[in-house]
């Protein structure tokens, strides 16, 4: 069963990856004002950083790595179960 803190966290990267490829939709269609060139650059940014954290975390070695932490305590609860 899935924790508050795990759906939430999909949620997040949910949103993260939607809002980075409106951005970049955004960004080929839409004329940006010089004015808000440098912001939208530190945007683009952030989300380019944090796009490639979710990406690392859901295919790298960060989410064996988690479903093994999962698989550990799955075993420890049912050998701390009374039979």
């Amino acid at each position: 069963m899935m924790k508050t803190k795990d759906i939430f966290q999909y949620i997040l990267a949910g949103l993260i990856i939607i809002g980075f490829f409106i951005l970049l939709i955004a960004l080929v269609y839409i004329t940006i004002p010089e004015s808000n060139k440098d912001l939208l650059n530190l945007v683009v940014g952030a989300l380019i950083g944090s796009f490639a954290t979710i990406v690392g975390y859901f295919f790298g070695s960060s989410s064996s790595s988690a479903k093994k932490d999962e698989t550990i305590s799955n075993i420890v609860q049912q050998n701390n179960t009374p039979q």
